[in-house]
């Protein structure tokens, strides 16, 4: 049977992975068994994704990034070069915790900017932006912009990515496609 997908001819992909129609792998990277890549999804060079992780559609992996066993992303995710997810919360060489292995969930159309450190056993809500470096050690809103280390809230963004400002009623537009939003008692919701 054909394959609907590319990758690379120094890409591996261990038995048991599930790779959707028109995703492209690159230049050494390794998907481990038992993944889950959905459609049109791109995996730069150098990336590594263990065993059991789950891509949405869409997925957008720059390269050096780490996907660690656990970690789940929805649709639209974008993960920035060199990021990183954990795992186990106090890793040690000589110990084993597999058993311990804590799941990470980054909800539909999250962005994490490069060289960001996400702890494992949280969850990124749908829209958010996790800033270049930032070290994310808590559960983050939808649509909430986080920087810095550890990582804290500094504002919200549209589903476009762009910095929204609301005024003294709540509301907000995006600058680039006119759509709605409503900030009620530290909640936003796209009208």
């Amino acid at each position: 049977m054909e394959k609907d997908f590319f990758a690379h001819e120094t890409a591996v992909i261990d038995a048991g992975c599930k790779i959707g129609k028109d995703t492209k792998i690159w230049h050494f990277t390794h998907i481990m068994s038992d993944c889950v890549i959905g459609e049109h999804c791109n995996l730069g060079q150098n990336v590594v994704v263990m065993p059991g992780v789950i891509l949405g559609n869409n997925v957008k992996v720059q390269n050096n990034v780490s996907l660690y066993t656990g970690v789940i992303c929805e649709d639209d995710v974008f993960l920035g070069p060199s990021m990183v997810f954990t795992n186990v919360i106090n890793p040690r060489s000589a110990v084993n915790r597999k058993e311990q292995y804590k799941k990470t969930y980054v909800e539909k159309g999250a962005t994490i900017g490069a060289n960001a450190t996400i702890v494992c056993g949280i969850k990124i809500g749908r829209f958010a932006f996790i800033g270049a470096g930032a070290v994310v050690t808590k559960d983050v809103s939808p649509y909430s912009l986080v920087v810095g280390n550890p990582a804290r809230h500094v504002g919200w963004m549209s589903e476009y990515g762009h910095r929204l400002h609301f005024n003294p009623m709540g509301m907000a537009e995006c600058p680039e496609n006119r759509d709605k939003y409503k900030l009620d008692q530290g909640r936003v919701t796209k009208l």
